[in-house]
């Protein structure tokens, strides 16, 4: 459950709509400006960047927003300076979660992420704590469509990828990380558009919840993806759609 998008699809539909809509286009932005601080400002060179516009593009960003945040991230205009922080820490159960920030003041991150994991069960760790439970990697992910499974395996592994997982509804390619973008643009020169190209962390090593237990985590990563400076989370537990449902 990287990130765990069924939850997040879940409470969109559940409502609070404009608030994530808030929240939403404020992450994309902060994407944007990360993205193009690390690898330029030209989308048809930078794929992380590329793919950031596209998802700030389908989710209505205003235009002019995208062009402002690209320029901030090229430093052709003023504005915060955003770092990428990660933190590790435990949630309920012994869950294990990585949390991925972009952030212009790391003392207040760090004590809001703080005391969100302490108010809902769980602890803040040191880095290192948890990783080793998750393994690093780049991440295509393709959708279905008409795309026949063996072929885009073929395509996929031609390209340079480590493996094919496929999903309810799309195709994931594994990368190693430094090999993410040369794996996207083989895939793209076969014809292949793919819906997000990112670095993510897998599970490699993953844990078993009580019911009691699962609840009290999704209302943790609930609390910690309200943060304005948490961009992602990463879980070891694989939690039950009815669950989720539930929460």
């Amino acid at each position: 459950m990287a990130g765990h998008s069924k939850w997040k699809n879940i409470r969109i539909r559940k409502g609070k709509q404009d608030a994530i809509r808030g929240k939403l286009f404020t992450k994309l932005s902060r994407e944007i400006i990360v993205a193009a601080k690390t690898g330029g400002g030209d989308p048809t060179m930078n794929a992380r960047l590329r793919v950031a516009v596209e998802k700030a593009r389908e989710a209505s960003v205003p235009v002019d927003n995208i062009k402002r945040s690209i320029a901030r991230g090229t430093g052709e205009i003023e504005g915060a300076d955003y770092e990428e922080i990660v933190y590790e820490g435990y949630g309920p159960g012994g869950s294990a979660i990585i949390l991925e920030c972009y952030s212009e003041n790391r003392n207040r991150t760090v004590s809001e992420v703080r005391h969100a994991f302490t108010k809902h069960g769980g602890n803040l760790a040191e880095n290192g704590s948890v990783s080793w439970q998750f393994k690093h990697v780049g991440q295509i992910v393709v959708p279905k469509g008409n795309l026949n499974e063996d072929d885009f395996m073929l395509l996929a592994l031609d390209a340079g990828a480590e493996d094919v997982v496929v999903d309810e509804d799309s195709f994931i390619a594994i990368t190693a990380m430094d090999e993410l973008h040369k794996v996207n643009q083989g895939l793209e020169e076969a014809g292949i558009k793919a819906e997000e190209v990112n670095l993510t962390y897998l599970p490699s090593n993953k844990t078993e919840l009580s019911d009691a237990d699962a609840l009290k985590l999704l209302k943790l990563l609930d609390a910690l993806e309200e943060l304005e400076d948490v961009q992602e989370a990463y879980v070891n537990v694989d939690i039950a759609e009815e669950l989720l449902q539930e929460a």
